[in-house]
Parts: structure tokens; C-alpha cells; sequence
């Protein structure tokens, strides 16, 4: 005899599609959010592996820029180091230099003159005297002027005196040479106004 199935089917196959379109549903909604916690777990274990690194350098620059520091401190140490030693070296060469221009200044004085003070600024000399003329003013001019420790003697007052005794008071700028340096060197003590 025939069966007839008189139970909805219909109605039970639509319930059991929903349960596994349901369960297909969170089933896929549970996989997304596994993948979704896993990737954000890789791009936060990415970003903490950088952020370390990020500090490693910013700690690695602070080191450098100490170091840099210390390096630019002592190369100004260097420099003025080498500026003194400069300075004492040319101080040595120059140590018998006021020996030669007291030297010089007694054996280009001629007779009947008379220095009555010597003042020096820096490679410049200021010389006062007396002189019984004013050619003998000329010819000391000369004889500093051949001298090798002098330079460009240039008279600035030359006054007669009225006296009984005459002669005639002068004043006269000479530059200092030295000739023991080299030429080059002297160029330089001269522009830097010596080592006194």
C-alpha cells in the first residue's frame, strides 16, 4: 500500500536550512573573528617589536650625541691646546728679540742725540728725544730705517727749542721687524701685534 507522508516536510526542511544557514552563519562570524584576533595580534606583537626598536635607536642617538659632545669639547681642548703652544713657541723665539732692539736702538743713535723715552704698543715704537739738530734727527731716521730690526721710522713733532744750548725735541715712530723669523711668520706676529 502506499505511503503518504502527511507531516509538513516542507516546514521541516525550511527549519533545518535556517538551523544551517545559522550555524554556517556564526560558524563564519566565529572564523572572521579568529582571523581578525589573530591579525590583530600580529600587528600589535609588529608595533610593540618596533616600538622596542624605536626606543633602542632613540637611546643609541642619545649615545652618539654624547659622544659627539665629547668629541667637539675635545677637539676645542685640542685647539686651544695648540693655540698656547703657538703662543709659547713664537714667545721663545721672540725671547732675545727685545735684546736686538735695545741693541740696535743704542748703535743707530748718532752723537748729540738723546732719547728721553721709548714706548711700545704692540710692533710699534714711539721714540722721544733731543736732538743738537735736526740733522741729526735725519740721519737717526736713516740709521733706523737701514737697520734690520726696523721698519718705515716716520717723524711725527720735530720743535727748535729757543735755548741758549738750541737743539730741537722730536718725536718719531718706527715699526719693529724681527729678522730671524721667516717671512711668513713675520707677517702673522705682525697682524696679531706680536706675542707681548
Amino acid at each position: 500500500m502506499p505511503r503518504i507522508n502527511l507531516l509538513p516536510w516542507r516546514e521541516a526542511e525550511r527549519k533545518r536550512r535556517r538551523q544551517e544557514f545559522g550555524v554556517g552563519v556564526v560558524g563564519a562570524l566565529v572564523f572572521a573573528g579568529l582571523i581578525a584576533f589573530l591579525i590583530n595580534l600580529q600587528m600589535q606583537g609588529a608595533i610593540d617589536r618596533q616600538n622596542e626598536r624605536n626606543r633602542y635607536l632613540t637611546s643609541e642617538i642619545a649615545n652618539l650625541d654624547r659622544q659627539i659632545a665629547e668629541i667637539l669639547d675635545l677637539e676645542q681642548k685640542k685647539q686651544r691646546l695648540l693655540a698656547r703652544m703657538q703662543v709659547i713657541e713664537q714667545l721663545e723665539r721672540s725671547r732675545p728679540e727685545i735684546v736686538h732692539v735695545f741693541d740696535q736702538l743704542v748703535r743707530t743713535l748718532p752723537d748729540g742725540v738723546y732719547l728721553t723715552e721709548i714706548k711700545q704698543t704692540n710692533r710699534q715704537i714711539q721714540l722721544k728725544g733731543v736732538a743738537q739738530s735736526s740733522t741729526r734727527v735725519a740721519t737717526y731716521m736713516r740709521n733706523l730705517d737701514a737697520s734690520e730690526w726696523f721698519a718705515d721710522p716716520s717723524l711725527h713733532i720735530l720743535e727748535t727749542k729757543g735755548t741758549s744750548e738750541g737743539g730741537s725735541e722730536f718725536t718719531l715712530n718706527i715699526v719693529q721687524e724681527n729678522p730671524l723669523l721667516p717671512k711668513s711668520e713675520a707677517e702673522t706676529v705682525a697682524s696679531t701685534g706680536g706675542a707681548r
